[in-house]
């Protein structure tokens, strides 16, 4: 049996089903973070190139329609979020975004800490922004993978963390492919009240 008199940290990509410890731990919290589908779409196309043991991309655009079917590791992307927000009420969750860490950090650091009912001094507020902010994780081995063997991860590739911003699809998405992935979007995502930033020029 695991041990569950001490706090646990679990982090993952899987859908509610393929998590049910997180349902069977009454005292669970949940923080999901969600992020820009079509961010998430060239992040994931670059982790694919980096990571042994998924299948290599052949070029963006077969990853590109991959996506798009849920055809990639873990599951499509709009099930994801779905089925995690439709359950947000039978735990204690919380919904943010990544687009909202990187437009203002420390009110993200903040609305974290009242969920987790923990209190910061202002000097620990400060370091602890200072610390999660997306330049300093990318020099820290532990945050950007750094350590982990050549056997899994392809270093050669690139880094784990790569850019961090908001909009990077535009240098990757035809004006086609962008078309296509709106209609996919407002389809699947017309009923939940989730609001996206799409560009970094948004918030600047």
């Amino acid at each position: 049996m695991m041990d569950t008199s001490a706090p646990w940290t679990v982090s993952g990509r899987g859908t509610l089903v393929l998590e049910p410890s997180l349902l069977v731990l009454q005292c669970s919290v949940v923080i999901y973070v969600a992020r820009n589908p079509k961010d998430v779409l060239v992040s994931y196309f670059y982790f694919h190139k980096l990571a042994n043991m998924l299948e290599t991309p052949k070029d963006f655009d077969d990853f590109f329609e991959k996506f798009l079917r849920g055809d990639v590791f873990g599951c499509s992307w709009f099930e994801h979020i779905k089925t995690w927000y439709s359950h947000k009420d039978d735990m204690n969750m919380l919904f943010i975004t990544y687009e909202e860490m990187i437009q203002d950090l420390q009110s993200a650091v903040e609305r974290i800490c009242v969920f987790l009912g923990t209190e910061l001094s202002a000097e620990q507020l400060a370091s602890v922004v200072e610390h999660s902010t997306f330049c300093n994780m990318k020099k820290i081995p532990q945050a950007n993978y750094e350590q982990v063997s050549g056997e899994l991860l392809s270093h050669q590739q690139g880094a784990f963390m790569r850019k961090g911003t908001i909009g990077d699809w535009k240098t990757h998405f035809t004006v086609a492919q962008n078309e296509r992935f709106d209609e996919l979007f407002h389809r699947e995502m017309g009923d939940i009240p989730l609001h996206f930033i799409w560009d970094i020029r948004d918030i600047e």
